[in-house]
């Protein structure tokens, strides 16, 4: 039997995904000015990271069962590393769109070996928990990278948040060549080829799966939508420093981890139809405030409704993540590869596209904000059996 990589170096290799969105998010208006292209463009950046992430995730899984999780964490690390550094040298706003697609590649051979690695290494009692340090750790680095990444983009300029992710990628990956076992189980089943479109034809078909994939995307649409806009909003119109900036940005992290301990608690006290008639309500409630608050010239009016939309994006994500994938327990791996391609992929080229409208970035974080409710109302008449209550 293949040895139990430590638990330790799961952490640390999960670190790369968030990281690479939010440590250079202060170095926004830095990043424009030296490019000399406008604020939309850099918001660009984290579209194209997060589409690529979402995108990977189909071939990802496939490479994986192929050539052992080791193999594909070493290679997305190399590309993370590569892709990195020459985003800190790019000189044009094309070269870094190129360099954040080949990010989220490797970031997505990274997450998902780490993913699978845990599966093949501990029982499903011990899995659980693991994946709850990931989670934990996926909501804690946002509160920090902006600290480190203001600090960098301060001391330094915008080039040294890339470096530092160069630097990491590195370190990271010489204690995985030196401590990390392939994983991959000997019977693992590998098909002839690395995508069957026709595998995922009843999984589309399914409107259970439709339904909850749909509120899925659109909810972290919500997160893609803040993290884009909220440079702009916080540092450019209401003119904070890198370091108020990233005490108002992880304040939503904090909500975040404080929300996904509630939200349990909340669905098996109401049922899920219930809470999540609460959590499109706290989202159709944030639109309405962020509208009615825009003429307020504080963090505050603009982070308050956040902090509702968040909150119910937790509920939203605990509810319907679990409720599309009940009917495939034969194809979970198929369903849960094609959940995450509408979670990241979907979910950015939505905000990529609501962001092309000429209006301003709180209209458009209203609009999105509003969306859930439209997907709701549009299948209402199921609802009690599409979140899957029984």
């Amino acid at each position: 039997m293949n040895a139990k990589p430590p638990i330790y170096l799961f952490l640390l290799l999960i670190i790369v995904s968030p990281m690479g969105i939010d440590i250079y998010l202060p170095a926004f208006p830095q990043i424009a000015d030296s490019l000399q292209t406008p604020l939309s463009n850099i918001q660009v950046t984290i579209t194209l990271f997060l589409a690529a992430l979402g995108i990977g995730q189909l071939i990802a899984g496939p490479l994986a069962d192929r050539y052992g999780r080791k193999p594909l964490i070493i290679a997305g690390l190399m590309l993370y590393i590569a892709s990195s550094t020459v985003a800190a040298l790019s000189q044009q706003i094309e070269m870094l769109w190129l360099t954040r697609i080949f990010q989220g590649l490797g970031t997505c051979a990274v997450s998902v070996s780490v993913m699978s690695g845990v599966r093949d290494s501990y029982s499903s009692e011990r899995t659980a928990s693991i994946y709850s340090y990931i989670n934990g750790v996926i909501c804690v680095i946002p509160a920090l990278a902006p600290f480190v990444g203001g600090w960098l983009s301060e001391t330094w300029n915008w080039r040294a948040t890339f470096y530092f992710m160069t630097g990491y990628a590195l370190l990271i990956g010489i204690i995985s060549l030196w401590r990390l076992p392939e994983t991959r189980p000997e019977n693992t089943v590998c098909s002839a080829k690395l995508i069957h479109w026709a595998q995922y034809k009843p999984i589309l078909h399914n409107s259970i799966f439709q339904f909850n994939s749909g509120l899925v995307m659109l909810a972290m649409a919500i997160i893609i939508a803040f993290v884009s806009i909220a440079p702009i909003r916080l540092m450019v119109e209401l003119n904070l420093n890198p370091t108020s900036f990233s005490i108002w940005f992880g304040s939503n992290a904090i909500i975040n981890i404080l929300a996904s301990f509630i939200a349990p608690i909340a669905i098996r006290k109401l049922g899920k139809t219930k809470a999540l008639q609460l959590a499109i309500t706290m989202c159709s409630c944030a639109a309405l405030l962020i509208l009615l608050l825009s003429h307020i010239a504080h963090p505050f009016a603009f982070m308050g409704p956040i902090f509702v939309a968040s909150t119910g994006f937790c509920l939203i994500l605990g509810i319907c993540c679990s409720s599309a994938l009940a009917p495939f327990s034969k194809r979970a791996g198929t369903a849960a590869s094609l959940l995450g391609f509408f979670q990241m992929a979907g979910a950015s080229a939505l905000v990529g596209l609501v962001n092309l409208l000429p209006m301003a970035s709180l209209h458009i974080m209203a609009i999105v904000m509003a969306l859930p409710l439209a997907w709701f109302i549009f299948y209402k008449k199921d609802v009690t059996l599409k979140v899957y209550d029984k």
